[in-house]
């Protein structure tokens, strides 16, 4: 099909052999000449005829607009199944500083692969996918050109992605869920050290997502559907192989193991709860809330009565945020 057409602007290029998608699309950005690329896998389409047209308006006129996007809408067995709620950044066109959109981003990807157009220079001068992360490589990109560039986004459903059980994102997940927390944990914490580099102000904001988030496999949560989370081993092991001094490694560490502590034990399981605090401790001794939490579940039915009485007087006190978000690299 695509070799089919004649216009000199396309050029039908075969793998041989197959690269994977990684490299596939590494080398297609390395190959194009343009001033924009838009990576589109053969498995989306476009939903509206006018959306270059909207998106060369846009960027033309906004020279420090990076990459644009909008949000899409679900396709199964060529129905579409309604719009992406992840992709979903509000109902009206804006172009945003793209330090602001990296600390949305730093939540999870919303940006479907399909719908984001990019200038070149961005790969050109920052680089293209890891061939490292196969699950959060364009989470890592869209974070990254975020730090550097303004960011814009049209409120229009325009493309279509389509969900089936072939997708990269459900292959790595039957293969080993753990693959998503390591990547997961590893693009953080390699968005953390560029978000250094670019002078980013609020680079203690890196740090409580990738505590959230470790917590989150470490307790092998369901809300992020996990069957089996990352043990303890695994997860210093990370923390161990980014963190740039010990004291960095224990702080992180801490914090994980502290609001695992808290999710266990809104759980109800009060064991588990009272290891991870204990284990808390052991990284920071001096940590107040955390020696309160534990000492009060040492104490059996009247520390937890205790607790629940100061919860009240803290309505603000929660649990783990649930967020719907997706790494969609293919």
């Amino acid at each position: 099909m695509a070799r089919s057409f004649r216009d000199p602007r396309i050029h039908y290029i075969r793998n041989q052999p197959n690269l994977g998608h990684l490299r596939n699309y590494n080398k297609g950005i390395g190959l194009a000449h343009g001033k924009y690329v838009w990576l589109i896998s053969a498995d989306d389409r476009l939903r509206r005829p006018h959306i270059l047209e909207r998106y060369m308006e846009v960027l033309e006129t906004n020279p420090r607009v990076g990459y644009a996007f909008c949000p899409g809408v679900g396709l199964e067995n060529g129905q579409e199944v309604g719009v992406l709620r992840y992709s979903v950044h509000g109902d009206q066109d804006w172009i945003r500083p793209g330090h602001e959109f990296f600390v949305k981003l730093l939540d999870g990807n919303s940006v479907i692969a399909a719908s984001g157009i990019v200038r070149k220079e961005c790969y050109d001068k920052l680089g293209a996918f890891p061939l490292d992360l196969p699950y959060a490589g364009d989470w890592y990109l869209w974070c990254l050109f975020a730090l550097h560039y303004d960011v814009a986004y049209l409120a229009e459903p325009m493309v279509h992605y389509r969900q089936h059980p072939q997708s990269m994102t459900n292959h790595l997940g039957r293969t080993d869920a753990r693959i998503w927390a390591k990547d997961d944990l590893a693009t953080l914490w390699r968005i953390k050290r560029k978000a250094e580099e670019a002078k980013f102000a609020r680079v203690e904001k890196c740090d409580e997502v990738i505590i959230k988030r470790s917590a989150l496999f470490l307790t092998g949560s369901d809300l992020l559907d996990l069957k089996q989370g990352l043990s303890i081993a695994e997860f210093e092991q990370i923390v161990a192989d980014y963190a740039r001094d010990k004291a960095e490694a224990n702080a992180i560490c801490a914090g994980a193991y502290a609001v695992s502590g808290d999710e266990y034990y809104w759980q109800k399981h009060f064991p588990h709860a009272l290891k991870f605090y204990s284990r808390s401790l052991a990284k920071q001794p001096l940590n107040p809330r955390v020696a309160a939490q534990y000492m009060l579940l040492r104490t059996g039915k009247f520390g937890l009565w205790a607790r629940e009485a100061l919860l009240k007087l803290r309505p603000s006190a929660s649990r783990m945020p649930q967020q719907e978000t997706v790494n969609s690299s293919r």
